[in-house]
């Protein structure tokens, strides 16, 4: 296995657990850059780099991983310094390669498919990491990277990778929403998340085993509307909710109608 030596722009939570994870699985960390001392100075010193809020960069670091919120991938890039040679790779799911500024030469995409919080271990060995680049070999060596991590190293375009990240909103940011909004309710009934974890476990496990499609079930899939209207006027004493349980229950309904047509 060939070792790399990484520098991180961005300190924030996939940064952080993606510059551990490298520098765990024996890879150099040579500089970590934040604009401000939170977590910056912590994260430097945990995998032995050094910290700076200059966006400069040794000639001694041979990848640089842009790993900060979408927003700030332009503005972070326009003022970025490195040796010619250096690789830059960003690692959002949803901005494309075309991002880069014409005096980057090397660059490329690298988004692990996943949700990161800070002091969460993950276990990366079968973690999805798709790579883009214009350059074969910024692919390869992206590659080599990520296969350092994992064994599912995939090679994908911008508009692929943005679908991707489009379906992870809807499998992670939304169902995560939802559970918040049945958590909400359990405690509006006087219990808590406790008693509703186990269906979530099975509905999961049900999900993961068979897939999402043969699992449905409930009212909205058996256009039960006796249960539906129980359901909204249990609801009454929120508008919003007794909309988004209409649009979900008509959005259950209608795909699986289309399915079996």
């Amino acid at each position: 296995m060939k070792y790399y030596n990484i520098s991180f722009a961005g300190a924030g939570r996939l940064a952080d657990v993606l510059c551990r994870e490298l520098f765990m699985r024996g890879h150099n960390i040579d500089k970590i850059v934040t604009s401000t001392k939170v977590r910056g100075p912590d994260l430097a010193e945990s995998c032995n780099a050094v910290w700076s809020s200059k966006m400069v960069f040794p000639e001694s670091t041979q990848i640089i991983f842009v790993a900060v919120s979408d927003r700030n991938i332009s503005r972070v890039l326009k003022r970025l310094k490195c040796h010619p040679r250096t690789i830059v790779a960003h690692t959002s799911g949803s901005t494309g390669i075309d991002v880069f500024p014409s005096d980057l030469v090397r660059t490329g995409v690298f988004y692990p498919l996943q949700t990161f919080s800070h002091g969460r271990k993950l276990n990366f060995c079968n973690l999805p990491v798709f790579i883009e680049s214009k350059s074969p070999e910024v692919s390869d060596v992206l590659g080599d990277i990520a296969r350092s991590l994992t064994a599912e190293v995939c090679f994908s375009d911008s508009l692929e990778r943005r679908m991707l990240h489009l379906a992870a909103v809807f499998a992670g940011n939304f169902t995560n929403h939802m559970l918040t909004l049945g958590n909400h309710l359990s405690v509006k009934a006087g219990f808590s998340f406790e008693e509703i974890k186990p269906l979530v476990t099975e509905v999961f496990m049900k999900a993961l085993e068979n897939g999402p499609v043969a699992s449905q079930t409930g009212p909205a899939l058996r256009n039960d509307k006796n249960t539906l209207r129980k359901h909204l006027e249990l609801l009454s004493f929120d508008p919003d909710l007794q909309k988004i349980y209409i649009d979900i229950s008509r959005s259950i309904y209608d795909y699986h109608t289309r399915l079996n047509d």
